[in-house]
């Protein structure tokens, strides 16, 4: 009884502003100001974990359907394509999937990530940065047992700016593209993912696109 005490007195206006900011259902929302009794910050966090229980339940589910996104910069300059993937052509129509598309599409020309995840990262490169930073943190003077913690926190920095799902939203830096799909998944039901992209920019040599490993195209 005392909770929904609590859920009549969260304002229909922190409701609608928590929607916006977060894309969730009227019912989630609310039930999540409730939770955080009525404090917006905290209920974004309520719904992000909430959205990524969802992503973790559904990521087994093959997403075989989707569409392929694109983004044309100002000028023609940059141009980015992207398959996203989900379950069913019903929601690969959905108004919310295709805005989806675009904005990942946006914010791959904006970012211009080199991987879709961390796992893409090969053994080579990740040995590669690492030694860089280690050689950067001795050489700066740091204590041998700092060494190494330091290398850790350059590589999550790395993983941050070089791979999509790590990266902070071109237009909100308070969500990762992963929290974007995460929510996406929550909202629409379905397993959602990023397949592959490719970005273009005039004058630039591509090396191809990226793709997730476990989404490449089977050979027939």
């Amino acid at each position: 009884m005392s909770t929904q005490q609590s859920a009549v007195q969260i304002p229909a206006q922190l409701v609608k502003e928590l929607r916006e900011r977060t894309n969730a259902g009227f019912s989630d929302c609310r039930a999540a100001l409730v939770e955080a009794n009525g404090d917006i910050e905290k209920a974004i966090s309520v719904l992000r974990k909430k959205g990524q229980a969802a992503a973790a339940k559904k990521a087994t589910r093959e997403a075989s359907e989707g569409l392929v996104g694109s983004y044309i910069h100002a000028g023609g300059k940059i141009g980015v394509i992207v398959e996203l993937n989900c379950e069913s052509d019903f929601v690969a129509r959905t108004e919310a999937f295709q805005q989806l598309s675009h904005d990942i599409a946006m914010h791959i020309a904006a970012l211009d990530p080199r991987y879709v995840r961390r796992e893409e990262v090969t053994l080579d490169m990740l040995e590669k940065e690492r030694e860089i930073y280690r050689a950067q943190a001795l050489a700066s003077g740091k204590p041998e047992q700092v060494v190494e913690k330091i290398v850790t926190g350059k590589m999550e920095k790395f993983y941050e700016e070089n791979c999509l799902y790590e990266q902070h939203y071109i237009k909100d830096e308070s969500v990762t593209i992963g929290e974007m799909i995460s929510q996406a998944i929550a909202k629409l039901g379905e397993n959602i993912s990023i397949r592959r992209f490719v970005r273009f920019k005039v004058g630039e040599v591509s090396g191809g696109p990226s793709a997730s490993p476990e989404a490449a195209p089977a050979k027939s």
